[in-house]
């Protein structure tokens, strides 16, 4: 065989320690495959005597992992620090300025700072991968850049947060309460003491820029996504879209219109019967709309130990067999500048949950207001509490195709006129 090649892991948390068991337990066959063997030449972490459930006191230990970015023995660099500056970003712009290929699973650095380290990796003729970064262990970046690469995309949308469909799966499932879910979703250890990441959509949303880049070939644009989470939903929503035929999940969409492009995420009531709604627990889906290869669907894990350091070696796999892409596909400078379609413009059928007085009159005036912007409704129901007679009733409204913006004028109508006793909940269906 040839010289070995030779790995530096900076990072040793889940990721990091499931990179290194898989390079245990399969290391000869891929050193086999790839005509070379495939070693670790350095690790470097925060703390060097913390058990990670792996062996590591036999490698070469690097304080810095800027220092190990650069060493001279070292052909990859692997980061998975995380974060969106700071040591990540310094270490990777360290390993590539040093011509070292570089694989990621740092999904936020790659979201903000995307575009710079692509360009800075294709002038110094080096990759750099981050399949890990999206979906864990589904091959989506892969399937996209290259499997489609003939293919026109018109829509990527999919759950792209295991928290998050973890909670809305239990609360749907079992009848939990939103906080019931979030507690135990952190007890499992799917949600961290502070969830805000995940249950806000940011972690979704970083995930659904670097998709919408490579699907579209226009430079990452994290700033210009409407992000909504799942911290409103409550029991009422998830009962209220089962009657309707509905389940509600946490889904990133991106889409070209003729005004431009739409990156959103946000809740969304899905068919009951189509394949995303049954998409359950920490398990992510990814479905592509493209012109000739027809609507692909892939589901698996979205995260873990196991599942994402298996994305990470594909990467490394692909280095070593001398397979460099661009990172979004097209080299940097072809990339498009992102031009935003104006989220109030978008289509389509809407759910409401109103809060209503129970006095004469509401409901006139709530279908005024919507009668007024136009808004067609295809269904109304209202389900008074019949503990307390006189005590805000719940109005779920089911609309036909209308413009975001129309709704949500009518409804900030409704709240300034006093008939609804707290802000209406409003959630997108999509039609999948």
């Amino acid at each position: 065989m040839s010289e070995p090649l030779k790995l530096g892991i900076a990072g040793l948390g889940t990721v990091g320690a499931g990179l290194i068991s898989l390079l245990d337990k399969h290391g000869r066959r891929l050193s086999e495959t790839i005509g070379r063997p495939i070693v670790i030449g350095g690790v470097s972490a925060r703390s060097k005597g913390k058990d990670r459930g792996v062996a590591v006191a036999g490698l070469k230990w690097f304080d810095d992992p800027i220092k190990l970015a650069t060493d001279p023995e070292i052909d990859i660099f692997v980061e998975l620090i995380g974060g969106e500056d700071g040591i990540a970003k310094a270490a990777v712009e360290a390993a590539l300025n040093a011509k070292k290929h570089v694989v990621t699973a740092n999904k936020a650095l790659l979201a903000k700072n995307g575009v710079e380290l692509a360009r800075l990796a294709e002038k110094q003729g080096v990759a750099l991968n981050f399949e890990a970064a999206v979906a864990g262990g589904i091959p989506i970046i892969k399937t996209v850049r290259e499997a489609l690469a003939g293919n026109e995309i018109r829509r990527i949308y999919g759950i792209l947060n295991g928290t998050c469909n973890y909670i809305l799966s239990r609360m749907q499932d079992h009848g939990l309460a939103f906080a019931d879910a979030l507690k135990e979703a952190q007890d499992k250890g799917y949600a961290e003491a502070d969830p805000t990441f995940d249950i806000g959509g940011f972690d979704a949303a970083h995930k659904l820029a670097l998709l919408t880049a490579i699907a579209f070939g226009t430079k990452v644009a994290f700033d210009q996504i409407h992000i909504e989470g799942i911290q409103n939903i409550s029991k009422i929503d998830i009962d209220a879209a089962q009657e309707l035929g509905y389940a509600i999940k946490l889904l990133g969409v991106a889409v070209r219109t003729e005004h431009g492009i739409e990156q959103r995420v946000h809740p969304t009531l899905v068919p009951e019967d189509s394949a995303i709604a049954e998409v359950s627990g920490v398990t992510n889906a990814v479905a592509v709309d493209a012109d000739f290869a027809g609507n692909l669907l892939l589901v698996g894990p979205g995260a873990g130990a196991k599942p994402t350091a298996s994305s990470v070696a594909s990467d490394i796999i692909d280095i070593a067999a001398g397979f460099v892409l661009p990172p979004f596909g097209v080299p940097s400078k072809q990339l498009a500048t992102y031009k935003r379609a104006k989220l109030g413009e978008h289509q389509g059928a809407y759910y409401i949950r109103l809060t209503a007085h129970d006095r004469p009159g509401v409901m006139a005036a709530i279908t005024k207001r919507m009668a007024e912007r136009e808004v067609s409704l295809e269904s109304i129901v209202q389900k008074s509490p019949r503990t307390n007679p006189g005590a805000p009733a719940t109005v779920v409204i089911i609309t036909h195709d209308t413009t975001e913006q129309a709704i949500r004028q009518a409804l900030d109508q409704i709240e300034k006129d006093g008939k609804v006793a707290e802000r209406p909940q409003m959630i997108r269906i999509e039609e999948l």
